[in-house]
């Protein structure tokens, strides 16, 4: 079946099919009960709450909204509408009609807001609980895992499980396979019972496994629910009188080659397989105290920019699959970007301003984890300053225009406190912690330069550019380098990328991005999974899967 020729990812609550959000005061709920006929491309029915791309993009809009519109929410409930069935995970009939491609990058996304789940529970205070109240399978226990907490129902049918090995002939999912170990710790031959067993784990075993974390019959299992809410509630510092944000839709006017929003524009080349993404920085006076940024609400900049940026990436990484070089620039004023960072620092602890953070580090980090090679062009006009340096911390390759000869056009990086870990990557360290791996030296250096507008020599000499051409050999030296990279193979380049971006710290996170990035690609081409005999192509045929036994 051919890709859809693009994938929205706005939304809002008017417009989901598979997800109701009820919030009573410091409980929010999130009840799934998906439509079998909503699937977001045509050939496949979501039976058994078993999901799309579609019903994650409802989830990661919902997720938002709960952290924005409704500050006053510190615990979440995530369970079930139908009865007897939590959820079933990714629809496999979905998946055995999919590119591969589509496969892998769905696989991404999901990963990415369950991350954000966790990243909600450790950041913002806000708690999950898996309400499992019926049979859990797959990616359905994926986003159990997500959770601080896994009530599964007594009923004496329902269970958990990861049963994609013996079924499938693919891995679970690679972040349930890695949340059940490095999260859960269930013991490696527990785990590796329960990830070969198709019918999974119930009742007294799922807690003595660590699969959840506690059990509650049918007739007890709503208190017991709403118990162990108000319990993770009261741990929370959310605010209970705060009047929330409201999202409205992000705004943005798409062209044959390009998407255009407020404060970031995006441009396509694609004679040389290149999109430009241009960050621009504030204009006009911005809010300096806490009731101006609330009175900004959704159009302050740095969660307007942030949610533009974050949409042109999601767009980009789904729809436009053969442009495989990112060039990173900045347009504006500095001294406006440094003045809204600022802002964000002095006001830090204030939920709102807490939760605009949260996005910001979501964000760049979504740049971290994408198969595309990132190379940021720092030339006149650039405001890689602050926040928006982060830009040029997250490229493979950074060049920066030198020109000695004018100093009031040459450009500047300027180093701020956002840059010293305030926007970590998925494992934790600060880009410039992972551009010096830790070492005392280069890190007392930029620390020393924050505040300062470094010049092109100066940038190259602290080591926070690649390379520092003048006028004369800049466009030659930038042209030359996209042009060898568009020559390489995208799949060698996914994998060198994957690496070199987090070479020294790993954590559950990376591990999960790693796998998926090896593993999953390795398994979803492989005869076993999808050739005319394989597992996930006969699933649900009658057909036996047939298996190359080899071990490769």
């Amino acid at each position: 079946m051919s890709q859809p020729a693009s994938v929205d990812y706005r939304t809002d609550p008017s417009q989901y099919r598979h997800w109701k959000l009820s919030v009573d005061g410091p409980i929010a709920t999130l009840a799934v009960n998906i439509d079998e006929d909503g699937g977001i491309r045509p050939g496949y029915k979501l039976k058994l709450n078993s999901y799309d791309l579609g019903v994650d993009i409802e989830l990661h809009d919902a997720l938002n909204r709960i952290r924005f519109e409704h500050p006053q929410v510190r615990t979440v409930v995530v369970t079930s509408l139908k009865d007897r069935v939590f959820c079933s995970g990714a629809n496999i009939f979905m998946l055995g009609l999919s590119s591969h491609a589509w496969k892998v990058n769905f696989c991404k996304f999901t990963n990415e807001t369950r991350n954000g789940i966790e990243d909600s529970s450790k950041h913002s205070g806000l708690k999950f609980i898996a309400a499992l109240n019926g049979a859990c399978a797959g990616g359905g226990y994926e986003l159990a895992l997500a959770c601080d907490e896994i009530v599964l129902v007594d009923d004496r049918s329902s269970a958990v499980s990861l049963p994609e090995v013996p079924l499938l002939g693919v891995l679970p999912g690679t972040g349930g396979l890695t949340r059940v170990t490095d999260k859960r710790h269930v013991r490696h031959d527990l785990a590796d019972i329960f990830c070969t067993t198709s019918e999974g784990v119930r009742g007294k075993k799922a807690v003595e496994w660590r699969l959840v974390d506690s059990i509650a019959k049918p007739q007890q299992f709503a208190a017991h629910v709403q118990e162990r809410a108000a319990a993770l509630a009261a741990q929370s510092d959310r605010p209970a009188d705060a009047k929330g944000v409201a999202l409205p839709r992000v705004a943005r006017t798409d062209s044959a080659d390009g998407i255009e929003y407020a404060f970031v524009n995006v441009a396509i080349d694609r004679s040389k397989r290149t999109a430009t993404l241009t960050v621009k920085a504030p204009t006009g006076a911005q809010p300096t105290d806490i009731a101006g940024i609330e009175a900004a609400g959704a159009a302050w900049w740095p969660l307007q920019m942030a949610r533009e940026l974050d949409d042109a990436i999601l767009n980009l990484r789904t729809n436009q699959l053969d442009i495989g070089t990112w060039l990173l620039k900045t347009e504006g004023d500095a001294a406006a970007v440094l003045a809204s960072d600022a802002a964000l620092l002095r006001h830090q602890d204030h939920w709102f301003v807490r939760e605009t953070i949260g996005l910001l580090r979501r964000t760049f980090a979504r740049l971290d984890v994408s198969s595309r090679s990132l190379f940021a062009l720092v030339e006149p006009g650039s405001c890689f300053a602050g926040s928006l340096a982060e830009l040029a911390f997250c490229a493979d390759r950074t060049y920066m225009l030198a020109l000695p000869d004018d100093a009031d056009k040459a450009p500047r990086i300027t180093l701020g406190e956002f840059n010293l870990g305030l926007l970590p990557m998925v494992n934790g360290q600060s880009r410039l912690q992972r551009r010096f791996y830790e070492e005392a030296a280069p890190m007392e250096a930029v620390r020393a330069a924050v505040g300062k507008a470094l010049d092109a020599d100066a940038a190259l000499a602290l080591g926070l550019v690649t390379s520092a051409p003048d006028d004369i050999d800049w466009a030659d030296e930038v042209r030359i380098a996209i042009e060898e990279r568009a020559a390489m193979s995208p799949d060698a380049l996914t994998g060198l990328e994957a690496n070199l971006r987090f070479a020294q710290k790993e954590n559950m996170l990376t591990r999960i991005f790693g796998r998926l990035t090896a593993w999953q690609n390795w398994i979803f081409i492989r005869p076993n999974a999808v050739g005319d005999k394989g597992a996930l192509k006969v699933y649900g045929k009658g057909d036996k899967a047939m298996f190359d036994f080899n071990r490769v």
